[in-house]
């Protein structure tokens, strides 16, 4: 979907329209999307931003890299793991999308959404949303997948939530190793912590992420970070 105007021109506009009808910000950027035909501000921005950068983020990935993409809810995170999914079967790999949070119909509706046919790719996209997802579950439903598999995890912070798995640190270091050894991506969409202020940076980065549990962050070798339209990318030193 082709914008009236550039995102930057966008945001203009919902400022003045705040400021005229004395309506908070987010109402006023959600009235300028729903003008270009998006149900909300998130799903106009996560859209314009990954149509910018989806293919050079993919292009970013390596086999056995482990990847963390942090936004705020409703600011693209997992559309966006979705995105590099579809991009990693256009290449000819196959996707998995694991998660805690929704059900298959939710997620197959997201297709659309990001300019994608999900019956394009029925045979190289897996999805599974059982209460027992953790790493182990996880490298258990891989063990036969083909080097360039791309698995999404969403999301993070749910992997220990239950006391009767891993803790976290272990959850993660099982997978590192996993996707080292087999050649495969692990991408993990993750909470932002609530203390975030867009207003101090436009985008979050590392010290922002969401951690209940003590996690070492340092093992994710890529990571991207969403806010209102827009997107950084850093990879690990």
């Amino acid at each position: 979907m082709r914008l009236s105007a550039p995102v930057y021109h966008l945001k203009r506009k919902a400022r003045l329209l705040s400021r005229q009808q004395n309506i908070p910000l987010h109402a006023a950027l959600d009235s300028i999307a729903a003008g270009e035909g998006f149900d909300a501000w998130s799903l106009l921005a996560s859209k314009t931003a990954a149509a910018l950068s989806v293919n050079e983020l993919y292009s970013q990935l390596s086999q056995g890299d482990l990847v963390l993409i942090g936004a705020r809810r409703g600011h693209g995170k997992t559309l966006m793991s979705l995105r590099l999914a579809v991009e990693a079967m256009r290449a000819g790999n196959r996707s998995m999308f694991f998660t805690l949070e929704d059900t298959e119909k939710v997620v197959l509706d997201r297709f659309p959404m990001i300019g994608a046919d999900h019956a394009e790719f029925a045979s190289l996209f897996g999805f599974e949303n059982s209460d027992a997802i953790s790493a182990d579950y996880i490298v258990e439903r891989l063990a036969g997948a083909a080097p360039g598999t791309l698995a999404v995890v969403d999301y993070l912070q749910l992997l220990d939530q239950k006391r009767e798995k891993p803790e976290l640190m272990i959850q993660v270091n099982t997978l590192k190793a996993f996707a080292r050894s087999r050649g495969m991506i692990v991408v993990f969409t993750s909470q932002i912590d609530r203390s975030y202020d867009p207003l101090v940076k436009p985008v979050p980065d590392l010290s922002d992420v969401r951690l209940p549990n003590p996690l070492d962050l340092a093992l994710f070798d890529k990571m991207v970070f969403l806010h209102n339209g827009l997107v950084r990318f850093k990879a690990s030193s």
